[in-house]
């Protein structure tokens, strides 16, 4: 067997063992059954424990290599693992059947007390274990446990596992007897063996196949670097979300203990180059590079590095990878006065703060308008609805400042004709062949539409037109729509000198809302001299 360092228990069963073979040598008395019954039920014990302790091993190397990317070659020592965990089930499995028939067939079963009923029988086990001419359970069994370490050897190349089932020449100690040197597995196990001594047999040979399991599984996993590392360095740590704190906001960060081994000389890298490492330590420093920026000014960044020492085994790496943000640099342009905000208006601001960065998340209220969010910090609609407006600024629940806004009414538009699809020049006047349409439009203010286009939207709801010469009607009027119209009717009767009297009905606003509202205007008629 594989010369593993073993625990005071184990070496205890060991020893055990071989007393139990010696005495299946010298055939001993029926006197020793119990105490065979307890080396049983010790040796049970034991495996159950072992069991335990190769399943928190392939437990550790699954969540190793998880937290590596579950790369490809680590992905194939975890399939390794399981494909171990489940040929070592088989063979236990194969085992208990085996005990279970002997329990029931030759030791009759178990009375009340969990104790067998027949516990003396030895012929039975020989015809279960032996059979008349050697076709027995246990010829079988000893292929099995054989092939059992074969394959083992296969995933632990190194590992130097001798078979479990030995005909006794093989046998350290039946070898040295006369009577017994030439028997086989089978007949050396179970041939004149009572009950409890050949169940203690077999659950010698499942101790025996957990153990082994373990050792490849602990050699798998020190392939992944899931091996438990002893640390002698402890130190205390602060992780702080950042060095810098505004005044009104929360200080968060985590506590926590990090542990180094002084007998470690990592070596580290970052974004593919080294790391400058002191007392275990590595120290980054580096300029940040922006990029891409969300809608709030942040570039995701990601630090993929890793770290490697030197294990008893070979040189093993840990792998990480941490997401950062980069902020969009910004600057402020400050002027004397807030801008003016309009009556009734959509009025969009934008008020943000580079200090705060990521803990920058706003909440606004206004005296004298309604305030609107947008979804995006910092970025609110204002519709005063007096004179001036106090708006106040917030963030985590502590007051950072209130301002206060001018609010102007609504300019008003410039009324504009367009005769025959150009835009009408009173200095010129018009050729009476080129008046055949007329349209008036309201033209919003320039500087109102560039900050306002959605309340910036006019419109002539109709106007009238007559043909007239001195103070004299000649024709009309006619009434036209929103849109203008033709004027073909009284073109007809249009000479030189006339001119058309336009009179402008009514000018309407629709604000941001799709509300319509009605907007005074001064003038209301505008002549088209004819030349």
């Amino acid at each position: 067997m594989a010369g593993a360092k073993e625990t005071p228990r184990q070496k205890m069963i060991g020893m055990m063992y071989l007393v139990l073979t010696a005495m299946l040598a010298l055939q001993v008395s029926s006197a020793l059954l119990e105490k065979f019954m307890l080396l049983n039920n010790s040796l049970e014990t034991s495996t159950g424990s072992a069991n335990r302790i190769n399943q928190s091993t392939i437990d550790n190397i699954k969540a190793t290599v998880d937290k590596s990317g579950n790369r490809a070659a680590d992905v194939a020592v975890v399939k390794q693992a399981e494909e171990v965990r489940t040929i070592t089930a088989s063979i236990i499995n194969e085992l208990d059947v085996i005990k279970q028939q002997l329990i029931t067939e030759a030791g009759g079963g178990l009375d009340e007390q969990g104790r067998l009923k027949n516990p003396n029988e030895e012929d039975k086990v020989g015809i279960i274990m032996v059979g008349g001419r050697k076709n027995g359970k246990a010829y079988e069994l000893k292929e099995k446990l054989n092939q059992y370490t074969q394959q083992l050897q296969k995933y632990n190349p190194s590992a130097r596992f001798t078979p479990l089932a030995l005909d006794a020449k093989d046998d350290p100690i039946a070898s040295r007897s006369k009577e017994q040197k030439n028997k086989d597995f089978a007949e050396l196990n179970f041939e004149q063996t009572p009950v409890p001594a050949a169940l203690a047999v077999l659950s010698q040979r499942q101790s025996d196949v957990r153990r082994m399991e373990g050792e490849v599984l602990d050699y798998l996993a020190s392939k992944v670097g899931a091996q438990d590392i002893k640390f002698d360095k402890i130190l205390a740590m602060v992780s702080m979300e950042s060095k810098v704190v505004v005044a009104g906001t929360k200080f968060k960060g985590e506590m926590f203990l990090a542990a180094s081994s002084s007998g470690i000389t990592p070596r580290m890298s970052l974004n593919g180059g080294s790391v400058r490492v002191e007392n275990g330590v590595g120290k980054i420093e580096f300029t940040a590079q922006g990029g891409t920026y969300d809608k709030n000014g942040l570039a995701k960044r990601a630090l993929t590095g890793s770290i490697s020492y030197q294990a008893p085994d070979g040189m093993k790496t840990v792998n990480f990878n941490q997401e950062y943000f980069v902020a969009k640099p910004s600057y402020e342009i400050e002027t004397a006065s807030m801008p003016p905000l309009y009556l009734g208006c959509a009025n969009k601001l934008s008020i943000q703060s580079p200090q705060l960065g990521a803990l920058w998340n706003p909440s606004f209220s206004a005296d004298g308008a309604t305030v609107i969010t947008s979804g995006e910090r910092g970025k609110i609609t204002v519709i005063p609805s007096a004179a001036q407006v106090s708006l106040n600024v917030n963030n985590g629940g502590s007051l950072l400042g209130t301002n206060q806004f001018k609010v102007n009414r609504v300019p008003r538009p410039t009324l504009r004709l367009i005769v025959g699809g150009a835009e009408y020049d009173e200095r010129r006047g018009a050729a009476v062949s080129a008046v055949r349409s007329i349209q008036v439009r309201a033209i919003p203010d320039e500087s109102f539409k560039n900050f306002m286009p959605d309340d910036a939207k006019f419109r002539v709801t109709g106007f009238t037109v007559s043909l007239a010469q001195g103070s004299r009607r000649v024709a009309g009027p006619i009434s036209l729509g929103p849109n203008g119209g033709s004027v073909g009717n009284l073109a007809a009767e249009a000479q030189p000198g006339m001119r058309y009297v336009v009179e402008v009905e009514g000018v309407q606003r629709q604000n941001f809302r799709g509300e319509i509202s009605e907007v005074p205007v001064t003038q209301k008629f505008f002549p088209i001299n004819l030349y």
